[in-house]
């Protein structure tokens, strides 16, 4: 029975786990992350799994610290895993395992190598994006793939809808590639990393909209973080409103419509700067939700005008 362990977080890391345990692979200890009660927990548990399977779990500050380096290599793995995990491994816990160090990334490298691949790909208005195992080294998301799964990320999918995509994605990659894994004979085919770009991870203040791009752009930045992410957001009157949720108007508003936003027949549109034209289907203002009506109410028939982001 090979042994493996695991460093794992969110759905990915239940669903990959629940992947090993089905093929009967040993699972000496998990490695996981303690919740962090300032984020916004809306994923499944890796520690509560772990729980019922009355698996070893710990949560560490740094899994590269020495004093777990011993305790890893005591446990003799043939394999390390990485699915979700938020701290990068180095080569000396790399090493510890004897058969390799594998990674589930939620992309198909060799694009959207590093943090929030899924928001990214949605925010740049990707038509499809999937799950990549791969081989761990010093650079990270750039060693040897075993097998990856593409899914098709449709216009109007948020960035959530795209992770449960890849979510099952995973799933299908690392039990369809797990048998030849454990056999010796999966196959490892090196990345072109010229093919691909490396992102780095995003903050809530991403997410302001910059209103002389498109309504396809702004579209893409709406859907790529909106809730269970922090969400996209303008500033009107001196509040924040967030926008939740749009939809890009075909062709351009009957009119002349200056810039800005609007309330008209029961819904709120933004008219950006190429005069292109989204409907606002979901927003908060405040943190409480806000309708056309209310927008009405409170900015008038106008449009209101937005400002662009300052770079």
């Amino acid at each position: 029975m090979a042994r493996a362990v695991v460093f794992a977080y969110h759905n990915v890391g239940v669903r990959c786990l629940s992947v090993l345990l089905a093929h009967r692979v040993e699972v000496p200890l998990v490695v996981t992350h303690i919740d962090n009660p300032a984020e916004n927990i809306w994923f499944d548990s890796v520690a509560e799994l772990a729980a019922t399977h009355r698996l070893p779990a710990i949560a560490l500050a740094d899994p590269n610290a020495a004093d777990t380096l011993v305790r890893i290599r005591e446990l003799q793995p043939d394999f390390l895993f990485s699915f979700y995990y938020r701290h990068m491994l180095k080569p000396p816990l790399l090493a510890t395992a004897s058969r390799g160090a594998l990674n589930m990334h939620g992309s198909l490298l060799p694009k959207y190598r590093g943090r929030v691949p899924v928001n990214w790909a949605v925010i740049n208005g990707e038509t499809e994006t999937g799950a990549t195992l791969h081989y761990m080294t010093e650079k990270p998301d750039a060693g040897d793939i075993v097998d990856q799964q593409a899914v098709p990320i449709l216009p109007d999918d948020t960035a959530l809808d795209v992770f449960h995509k890849v979510t099952e994605a995973a799933t299908m990659v690392l039990d369809r590639g797990l048998p030849a894994l454990l056999e010796g004979n999966a196959p490892r085919r090196p990345q072109d990393l010229s093919q691909g770009s490396y992102f780095g991870g995003r903050k809530p203040e991403d997410g302001r909209i910059d209103w002389r791009l498109s309504a396809t752009c702004i579209h893409n930045l709406v859907r790529g973080v909106a809730p269970p992410y922090p969400g996209a957001f303008t500033e009107l009157g001196g509040r924040k409103l967030r926008i939740l949720r749009t939809r890009v108007e075909p062709g351009r508003m009957a009119g002349s419509d200056p810039p800005g936003m609007y309330a008209r027949h029961g819904t709120c549109f933004a008219v950006c700067a190429d005069g292109s034209t989204l409907r606002i289907l979901e927003m908060d203002f405040d943190g409480a939700p806000f309708t056309a009506a209310d927008f009405l109410a409170r900015f008038g028939a106008k449009p209101a005008p937005v400002e662009a982001t300052r770079q």
